[in-house]
């Protein structure tokens, strides 16, 4: 039990980093079910300000509470590339993406961004790539193709559909790898606040848009609106942010392979849209390879401390 001690604290963060990013994933699939009912009532640039604005004052609210106070300064290069890449440019043309194609062939092109966020936090952070998270990766994204083929409608598609999706794998790929640096001299609170804030920003020429779309929306898509920014936006951001800093880029990403099996579940239970047997497969793949990329091998100190006998009494050694 003694040895065990020192193990606990970093046990414990890694729980919790777990957890966080159990939340995040959970709130990013439910938010396509969400984007389902606004998405019908708000144009895309409409719907990413609204979303974001709601983010905002809900995260603005618990800075104020918490008195987080402003970032260092150092922390300020990644925020700002991430408010206007990921939560600016990624949910304006995702958004957009999605009325040019079907749900399918999104989730399809969106899910390149994990591997993008694995190759440039390789090359640009100096993430290790592990062959289980290699390997891990490859079967989630084979599930995602699967998924992505079974919802898949007839003539569907458009050339600046497909274009506006990698867009946004690759604006989501690159806010991430930015945002990982601003994490070790900020608070996920703090970075997670002022990229909403900096995407916002980007987002208020939608604002007359905005308005004249509200006016005439029904409740329940802006209800639908005020939950993706106060829950999938204020919540599952800050989330992320916390289990970011606590690993890899690389491993974040590839944990992101679950939302497409917790949105064929979700969409199965709310929605009423029972998925065939191709769709339940890949959703299956999705997860069994998050599993295998999240895996740790046994360290080989931690196979020593087990191997090693207790220390026996000095009466009792020869």
């Amino acid at each position: 039990m003694m040895n065990a001690t020192p193990l606990a604290p970093a046990r414990r963060t890694e729980l919790l980093a777990a957890g966080a990013a159990t939340v995040t994933v959970v709130l990013w699939a439910s938010a396509f079910v969400s984007i389902r009912s606004a998405g019908a009532a708000y144009s895309p640039g409409a719907l990413a300000l609204g979303r974001l604005l709601a983010g905002a004052v809900a995260l603005g609210a618990v800075c104020l509470v918490r008195r987080e106070g402003w970032p260092p300064r150092t922390a300020w290069r990644g925020i700002a590339i991430s408010g206007l890449l990921w939560f600016g440019l990624y949910m304006v043309v995702l958004n957009w993406g999605e009325q040019e194609v079907d749900a399918g062939t999104a989730a399809l092109v969106v899910n390149i961004g994990p591997i993008l966020i694995a190759l440039l936090g390789s090359r640009l952070l100096g993430d290790a790539m592990p062959p289980r998270l290699l390997a891990g990766m490859g079967v989630s994204f084979a599930g995602a193709v699967a998924v992505g083929l079974s919802m898949s409608g007839e003539g569907g598609s458009s050339v600046l559909g497909v274009a506006l999706c990698l867009l946004a794998a690759v604006a989501y790929a690159a806010g991430v790898v930015a945002q990982k640096p601003a994490l070790g001299r900020a608070s996920a609170l703090q970075v997670t606040t002022f990229g909403c804030l900096v995407g916002a920003v980007l987002c208020l020429p939608f604002a007359g848009q905005l308005v004249r779309d509200a006016a005439d929306a029904p409740a329940s898509a802006t209800l639908n609106m005020l939950y993706l920014g106060v829950f999938p936006t204020a919540l599952a951001f800050t989330t992320w942010a916390y289990a970011l800093a606590r690993t890899t880029a690389s491993r974040m990403g590839a944990t992101t392979y679950a939302v497409p099996a917790l949105v064929v579940l979700m969409s199965w239970l709310f929605l009423d849209e029972i998925p065939g047997l191709l769709t339940l497969a890949g959703g299956a793949l999705c997860l069994a390879g998050v599993a295998v990329s999240r895996s740790r091998p046994r360290t080989r100190a931690a196979v020593v401390l087990e191997r090693t006998p207790e220390p026996r009494p000095e009466h009792e050694q020869a």
